[in-house]
């Protein structure tokens, strides 16, 4: 014997419950003609009527009657059998996005210290976007820069966010630069969502804009360190998120000035999802790494 479709079997307990087809399209998020069609379909394949049917009114049958005892019960059943398998073999699953380059700089660096931790959680981390400015509606918990407002969010802010002048040492020692004039000349490089940021960085310093020999743009700030990195000229750097590059040696602060933008990083996350201890434990991770002291990397040369 082949069983109904559990589908016609939760739209008919519903509809019995609430002895309307229309209040159950609502609870279901379905039309009230496919609540007809359903419940037609299981009467048809149990050889059974299941609802009188009248102008205004909708009530079971006999046999209705009979069936919904049995389908509560095995609803009711189900629903205990798979909370209690969810407990006992489960996995939770924490879904977060963030910017790639704060992923690749300073989350996964340091996430195998939070999954040895938690080994129970699962964790899918989305980094489509390169600059998220909003709370995605698929993400449990979200890295985004911006000013705000972030209403109807419960929001953590991890730091501010600013830049500062780098290059890699091969071509500070090929290109001296000992004042900013020095960059006059030099090839800077230049993220495509920016590319204002040197001329409000001497703005900021009060000085003339730099007048560079090349401007080389790339679309992702992945490119441009790695571009730093490799000699291709001066670049401002994110100046939290490069400090591991800078305590390695791989990149060269060549002033102390930084380019402020008025933005953070923030923690998002839905007010409703507070009382989830695993994402509570993510979240105080996320800001202790986040707000941990970083060591001071040793400026290059500060201009006269």
């Amino acid at each position: 014997m082949r069983l109904p479709s559990l589908k016609f079997l939760k739209t008919f307990q519903v509809a019995a419950k609430l002895k309307s087809f229309k209040a159950a399209a609502e609870e279901l998020f379905i039309t009230p003609s496919a609540v007809s069609h359903q419940i037609k379909a299981l009467e048809e394949q149990l050889g059974v009527a299941l609802f009188e049917r009248g102008v205004r009114t909708l009530s079971l049958t006999d046999a209705g009657a009979h069936y919904l005892e049995h389908i509560d019960d095995i609803f009711a059943k189900l629903e205990s059998v798979t909370e209690q398998l969810q407990q006992r073999y489960g996995r939770t699953i924490i879904r977060l996005n963030v910017p790639p380059f704060f992923a690749n700089e300073l989350l996964l660096p340091r996430l195998a210290t939070f999954s040895q931790s938690r080994e129970e959680t699962d964790i899918r981390i989305e980094t489509t976007f390169a600059t998220p400015k909003a709370h995605p509606s698929d993400a449990d918990l979200s890295i985004v820069v911006g000013a705000g407002p972030w209403e109807g969010l419960t929001v953590h802010e991890l730091f501010a966010q600013s830049f500062i002048a780098a290059c890699s040492p091969g071509f500070l020692a090929e290109n001296p630069i000992r004042h900013y004039a020095d960059l006059n000349g030099k090839t800077l490089l230049l993220h495509e969502e920016r590319r204002d940021a040197w001329e409000r960085w001497a703005q900021g310093l009060g000085i003339e804009p730099i007048k560079p020999n090349r401007l080389v743009r790339l679309d992702t700030m992945s490119a441009v360190v790695l571009a730093a990195e490799q000699g291709v000229g001066v670049a401002l750097v994110p100046s939290r998120l490069c400090a591991d590059r800078f305590a390695e040696g791989g990149l060269v602060k060549l002033f102390d000035a930084e380019l402020t933008t008025h933005e953070s990083y923030v923690l998002l996350q839905r007010p409703e999802d507070t009382g989830r201890e695993e994402l509570q434990e993510l979240v105080r991770w996320i800001l202790d790494v986040s707000r941990s002291p970083v060591s001071r990397a040793p400026t290059s040369r500060v201009p006269a």
